[in-house]
């Protein structure tokens, strides 16, 4: 059966210049959410940034990519595929432009999010993109696989390329190298990109989506804002009834809906359920290492920019070589062993950091980066594998929109709630009480890692995967789509 707006057939050597573009776009994006975690002590002191502001030059970019990647997924299923992926690498494009020459802190946050509206039309729109264009099965899970895998080694060189930069350049270097990044990629998909739409496009959910924006927004202020104005105080109060009662109205509301922002039912699939939260869970822990990590080194120890990305090195190579093996893994031996391997990782990493002082001995600080490395590299490709598989082929873009929203999420929360955590606790000068307040950081990090090694041990078994097939038959049956 041939989908009515699908991607036609094309050569294997196409196929992979369409994967290797989507991966590009895939790359520069999860780029962004680490390599800024290097620069933030130097855009401190030029800008004169508070912590909490350097934590929402983070926060800006993820929550408003969380925001809006589904809504952004149906866009480009009704108006083309290819149309708005490249509006997307437009719009991050002069987002990047903007950031590198932002006089001020507020500015900068501002530029960000703008960077994020384009990144929103990028991650779900590649995935739909890659998910019609490997008609087969066993071609698309290796093709979703280093889908995965780009994802978590441009998350580990973020903080590598990040110190090369502001210590090469200074910190608004980092924006700028995106821009022929992006140049190359509109030029690349406009000659071997074909344009795509779904053969049923769903509705624009446009409640749904102010609910996720109030939800996300309330949260993450409430949490970062909080340690400042004080968490009972009738701001803060304000941000976090105002995230429960979206939540609350939200879920019901999505229910009734034929074409709802959040498939509920994808949910009824363990695998699905399970990829989400080990995303969330997965990438705070990430999230939260590297913004730790990268004021430790600064602040604490003294190191330039540049010594701060070349110590995080080993974390940048035990990804690099673990990603790919986690995605060939996924396509032939299935999720769980590259999940348990993450888990496990994390969960190592952070017992060795648990007692970090301003004396900890560099070998011990490199034997933690290697291990977080292998426990960040083999974590991303099993996560959009589980989303995405037993689903129609044309709810790939929906299903990895959910689990990229999700990734997004864990980098919002990972940043705000460790890091207030952690700031809660310092006692002094801040670059004197940060490696003894970290302790916490560091207890809430091996707690996501034990999470993820959970979930990928729960999700994985035979009645996890029959509920993923229950789904993806309901879906097929109710829509008329092909399943993937």
């Amino acid at each position: 059966m041939t989908l009515r707006g699908a991607v036609p057939e094309l050569s294997r050597r196409r196929r992979q210049i369409v994967l290797a573009v989507c991966c590009m776009s895939l790359f520069i994006v999860g780029l962004d959410n680490t390599i800024v975690n290097l620069a933030l002590p130097s855009i401190q002191h030029e800008l004169g940034a508070s912590v909490s502001s350097l934590q929402w030059t983070i926060d800006a970019y993820t929550l408003v990519l969380a925001s809006l990647l589904m809504l952004s997924g149906s866009t480009a299923d009704r108006l083309g595929r290819r149309r708005t992926f490249q509006t997307g690498l437009v719009l991050f494009g002069v987002g990047s432009l903007l950031c590198g020459v932002a006089p001020s802190v507020g500015l900068l946050i501002a530029f960000r999010a703008l960077q994020a509206i384009g990144g929103s039309m990028l991650n779900p729109v590649a995935m739909s993109i890659v998910a019609n264009t490997f008609t087969d099965p066993k071609e698309r899970g290796r093709a979703i696989g280093m889908w995965g895998a780009t994802m978590g080694l441009s998350m580990a060189v973020g903080p590598v390329l990040g110190g090369v930069l502001v210590g090469a350049a200074g910190w608004r270097s980092i924006f700028w190298v995106n821009v022929p990044v992006v140049i190359a990629a509109v030029v690349l998909t406009a000659v071997f990109v074909p344009e795509s739409r779904a053969p049923r496009p769903r509705r624009i959910d446009p409640v749904g989506q102010l609910l996720v924006i109030v939800f996300l927004a309330g949260l993450t202020y409430g949490i970062i804002e909080g340690r400042d104005l004080g968490y009972g105080s009738p701001r803060i109060l304000v941000a976090f009834v105002l995230a429960l009662v979206s939540l609350a109205v939200f879920v019901p509301y999505e229910r009734r809906r034929r074409d709802p922002l959040l498939e509920p039912r994808f949910f009824r699939s363990a695998p699905f359920s399970g990829a989400t939260l080990t995303a969330v869970s997965g990438i705070a822990a990430m999230a939260g290492f590297l913004f730790l990590n990268s004021l430790y080194l600064q602040d604490t120890r003294g190191f330039s920019a540049l010594h701060a990305g070349l110590l995080t090195l080993p974390m940048a190579i035990m990804c690099a070589i673990c990603a790919p093996i986690s995605g060939r893994l996924v396509g032939t031996r299935g999720a769980r062993l590259p999940l348990v391997g993450a888990g496990i990782g994390t969960v190592i990493g952070a017992l060795l950091m648990l007692d970090l002082s301003s004396t900890t001995p560099l070998w011990r600080l490199i034997i933690a980066y290697v291990v977080f490395g292998i426990g960040f590299g083999l974590v991303n490709a099993p996560i959009t594998y589980a989303a995405v598989s037993g689903m129609p082929r044309a709810q790939a873009g929906v299903a990895a929109a959910i689990a990229s929203t999700s990734r997004q999420v864990g980098t919002s929360l990972g940043v705000a709630v460790i890091g207030a955590v952690v700031t809660a606790r310092v006692h002094g000068p801040f670059a004197e009480g940060l490696a003894a307040a970290s302790h916490a950081g560091w207890w809430i990090i091996g707690g996501c890692g034990l999470l993820v090694l959970v979930l990928g041990l729960v999700t994985t078994t035979r009645w996890a995967y029959a509920t993923a097939r229950r789904v993806g038959v309901e879906e097929e049956a109710d829509t008329g789509l092909v399943k993937a």
